[in-house]
C-alpha cells in the first residue's frame, strides 16, 4: 500500500523540477548503448576502480569532512522566519522544515511553516500569506520559484531576503531568481559518487540500467552525468536508460522492470535512478520475478534519501544504497544563511559533502543526520 509520503514526494519532485519540458523527449522510452571506455578494453578498469573505491570509502564514512562553515557572525536577535513548504507530505521538505524549527529554538527566533499543499495555487497562496506576515525572511521550501514569480518580485520590492531549499539546481546565491542562497548538494557530486558506487560494488564489471525522467532538465542532466562517469570504466555496460516520468513511476516502472528482466536476465546486475522513488515501484516487479531482495540487480538512488528508501536499504529489499540529503543539517544551514544576510555578511558558500548510506553504515536510521554540525553552529552563533 502506497503511503501519502511517497505520493507527496512524487508531487514535490514534479513541481520542484518540472519547470521546463524538453522538446522532443518521449515519455517512458528505453534506450540501450554501450558507453565508450576511458581506459582500453580489457579486464575491467583498474585505474578507475581504484579511484572509485577511494571516493566511495570517503563517502561512506559517517563522520567525514567539516559539517558546517568555518566561521560566521554571532546571532542577531528578534527575527521571524516563514518557511513556505511545497508540501509537508514530502519527507525532504518536512525534514528541512524540522531542521529550521529546531535551529530557531537555539538561535532564539520565531518560525512559522505554511504548507502549500502540493499545488501551484496552494503554493502561491502560501507565499502570499508569508509576505503578508511581514517576516524577516522567507524560505522557498522545495519548489521552483518560477511558480511564484509574482510573490518573489514582491518580496524583493519589500526587501525580504529569500533562501531556497532545493529551489534551483545549484547551491549558493542565485541572481535569477534572486536568492541570498540555495541549500542543496551538488548534482555533479551526487551523480559521480552514485556511478562510482556501482563501479566499486561490481569490481569494475556490471550491466547497468539507468532510470531517469528526461522531461525534467535537472533530472536529465543528472542521468547524463551518471552515464558519463560509468563510461570511464571499460567494464561498465549500459544496458538501457529508462525514461519514466516521475509522475508515472507507479504505473510505468513495474511493467518496464518486468520487460528489462525478460530482455537482460542475469546480465542486469546494477541500477542507478535519479531518485529513490523508482525503486519503491520496482520492488513489486522484482519480487514477482522471485528475485532476492538482497541480490541483483543492486540498486542505488542518486539523490533524496527519504525514510522509505532507508527502510528498503536496512531491510535489504531491492535497494542497496542511496545518496541522501542531510535534511536537518540543511535546515540549520538555512538559519545560518539568514543570520549572515541580517548581519550584512555574504553567504557562507558551504555545501554538504555527498554521503552514501547502506545497511552497513546507517545502523537502522531512517535519515542521514551527520554528526557535529549542531555544535558547530552553536559556536558560530554564540548560543
Amino acid at each position: 500500500m502506497r503511503s501519502n509520503r511517497t505520493t507527496g514526494l512524487r508531487g514535490a519532485l514534479v513541481l520542484a523540477l518540472a519547470a521546463v519540458v524538453i522538446a522532443g523527449c518521449e515519455r517512458g522510452t528505453s534506450t540501450g548503448a554501450a558507453p565508450s571506455a576511458a581506459e582500453p578494453a580489457g579486464p575491467g578498469c583498474p585505474t578507475v576502480l581504484a579511484r572509485s573505491e577511494a571516493a566511495v570509502r570517503q563517502a561512506e564514512k559517517t563522520a567525514s569532512g567539516r559539517n558546517g562553515p568555518a566561521g560566521g557572525p554571532k546571532a542577531v536577535s528578534g527575527k521571524t522566519i516563514v518557511y513556505v513548504a511545497q508540501t509537508m507530505t514530502n519527507p525532504g521538505v518536512a525534514g528541512a522544515a524540522m531542521g529550521v524549527t529546531e535551529a530557531a529554538k537555539v538561535i532564539g527566533w520565531n518560525v512559522r511553516v505554511i504548507d502549500g499543499q502540493g499545488t501551484p495555487a496552494g503554493i502561491q497562496a502560501a507565499f502570499s500569506q508569508a509576505i503578508a506576515l511581514r517576516p524577516s525572511g522567507i524560505v522557498i521550501g522545495g519548489f521552483d520559484p518560477a511558480l511564484t514569480s509574482q510573490q518573489v518580485a514582491t518580496a524583493g520590492a519589500e526587501h525580504i531576503p529569500l533562501i531556497g531549499w532545493h529551489a534551483v539546481a545549484l547551491p549558493g546565491p542565485s541572481t535569477h531568481p534572486r536568492l541570498f542562497s540555495n541549500i542543496t548538494t551538488r548534482v555533479a557530486d551526487v551523480a559521480r559518487i552514485s556511478a562510482d558506487w556501482v563501479i566499486t560494488h561490481s569490481h569494475g564489471h556490471a550491466g547497468v540500467v539507468v532510470f531517469t525522467d528526461a522531461s525534467i532538465p535537472f533530472a536529465r542532466n543528472k542521468s547524463e552525468l551518471i552515464k558519463k562517469e560509468l563510461a570511464t570504466c571499460s567494464g561498465m555496460r549500459l544496458l538501457a536508460e529508462e525514461n519514466i516520468p516521475i509522475s508515472d513511476t507507479s504505473s510505468r516502472t513495474p511493467q518496464e522492470v518486468s520487460s528489462l528482466l525478460s530482455r537482460f536476465q542475469d546480465t542486469w546486475t546494477h541500477s542507478v535512478a535519479i531518485n529513490d522513488v523508482y525503486f519503491a515501484d520496482a520492488a513489486p516487479a522484482l519480487r514477482a520475478a522471485r528475485r532476492k531482495g538482497a541480490g541483483a540487480p543492486y540498486n542505488i538512488g542518486a539523490g533524496d534519501g527519504d525514510p522509505s528508501a532507508f527502510q528498503r536499504i536496512n531491510s535489504k529489499q531491492f535497494q542497496a544504497a542511496t545518496v541522501p540529503e542531510p535534511f536537518a543539517q540543511q535546515g540549520w544551514q538555512i538559519l545560518d544563511e539568514f543570520n549572515r544576510a541580517f548581519s550584512g555578511h555574504p553567504a557562507s558558500g558551504y555545501v554538504a559533502p555527498v554521503h552514501i548510506s547502506t545497511a552497513a553504515n546507517s545502523k537502522g536510521a531512517t535519515t542521514w543526520d551527520p554528526p557535529g554540525y549542531r555544535a558547530a553552529y552553536r559556536k558560530i552563533w554564540g548560543r
